[in-house]
């Protein structure tokens, strides 16, 4: 029986758990569904018809519902416009990672005001396309007080952020980037810390080196924080064994891939998170994830939001492109971006519907989350629950 004060929503047609204990098939679908809401935590999930009364009851009418998509990889403190770039990238130029530099300038100038109205007006475009967790780097400021200042803004929003001081050599630092990886260990991370729950760096050409990397992450983690990796993205590397050396939560990006870094992975607990927005944006090659999941590596989907590489915040638009372009099918894209986001943050107490978990809930305007890659560039986020319980975070 619901208790005082709970929300029944009822009426779903295919209810999406991810928990197959649960439901049919590996998502853990429930038809003729209900889900009871408490205090922001999911209390009760089962047949529609055994729901009982609540308090509020909302009928969806025969609609889809999802756990709330997690996007685990996006760089939401910027200021500037890149599309002159972008036009020129689709004009025949490629991307190269200093392309980040114009940006880092932008950035500086700003004020804190303009750089959180940014944030915000980013935030609301991830929530209004159902993502109901999402993390965020610095890495466009690449001073001491820049770096601190957009992970303070940072934190206000999400707690899921990420110092990411090691994303490009700035231009000061071009003749000794030695200098740099020292301020970036030292002095900025002394400064940064507190506001962050995670480490980064661009491992790939034009960035950071393997050993400059590990020096990087080693750093990090002496001061609490857990490591992540921007590997592989131009060309292959050492970026995934970085991250997996270094036991890192997740490698982002995956573009470039041999056998060993998917048997690496594979024998890991880092996730590998695909950015389908960035290749799409850069006219790259696609990471192969039918090729990942079949070696048994964990997938997440994110969105990359920046102002560079992939200038989206709809996780629709990437799970349409993953399953048209990277081999993924709608079950497996669903549950990469949500129970696969989840993991790369590792949190438990998202990404997956069940009683004890956070009610981040999305229902569509469809009868099935098939339709999200079905309908490709559609609006079919029905209405969206963001759970106003205090995050349970696990590591």
């Amino acid at each position: 029986m619901p208790s005082t004060g709970s929300k029944a929503l009822v009426g779903i047609g295919a209810l999406v758990t991810n928990d197959p204990t649960v439901g049919t098939g590996p998502l853990g679908i429930l038809r003729d569904a209900a889900v009871v809401v408490t205090d922001g935590l999911i209390e009760w999930i089962g047949p529609g018809d055994q729901c009982g009364d609540a308090d509020d009851r909302i009928d969806l009418a025969g609609r889809a519902m999802i756990p709330g998509f997690v996007d685990s990889h996006a760089h939401l403190l910027f200021a500037g416009d890149r599309s002159e770039e972008f036009a020129a990238r689709m004009a025949g130029r490629g991307y190269e990672a200093g392309g980040i530099r114009s940006t880092v300038a932008a950035t500086r100038a700003a004020s804190d005001d303009e750089l959180r109205a940014g944030l915000n007006r980013l935030a609301g475009e991830l929530l209004a396309s159902g993502v109901t967790t999402f993390e965020t780097k610095s890495g466009y400021g690449l001073t001491v007080a820049d770096e601190e200042r957009t992970l303070r803004l940072a934190a206000e929003a999400t707690e899921e952020t990420t110092y990411l001081g090691a994303h490009v050599v700035p231009e000061e630092f071009a003749d000794d980037p030695d200098a740099y990886v020292a301020l970036v260990t030292g002095e900025m991370l002394a400064a940064c810390a507190p506001h962050a729950r995670w480490i980064d760096v661009f491992c790939d050409r034009g960035a950071f080196d393997a050993d400059q990397a590990r020096e990087i992450l080693r750093a990090g983690m002496d001061r609490g924080l857990t490591p992540r990796v921007h590997a592989n993205q131009l060309q292959h590397g050492d970026g995934i064994r970085v991250a997996v050396e270094s036991q890192a939560a997740s490698a982002d990006h995956c573009t470039h891939t041999t056998d060993d870094d998917l048997e690496l992975l594979a024998g890991s607990t880092t996730v590998a998170t695909l950015l389908p927005g960035a290749e799409f944006s850069t006219r790259s090659p696609y990471p192969d994830a039918r090729r990942m999941i079949d070696a048994g590596v964990t997938v997440a989907l994110a969105t990359d939001c920046n102002p560079g590489s992939s200038f989206t915040t709809s996780m629709p638009f990437c799970i349409a492109v993953a399953v048209r372009e990277m081999r993924m099918t709608p079950d497996e894209a669903l549950w990469a971006a949500t129970a696969g986001g989840a993991a790369a943050l590792r949190r438990d107490d998202i990404g997956m519907l069940s009683p004890g978990k956070r009610a981040d809930l999305v229902s569509l305007d469809a009868p099935s989350h098939v339709h999200l890659a079905y309908r490709p560039g559609v609006n079919i986020i029905d209405r969206v629950w963001r759970s106003s319980a205090s995050p349970r975070v696990t590591s």
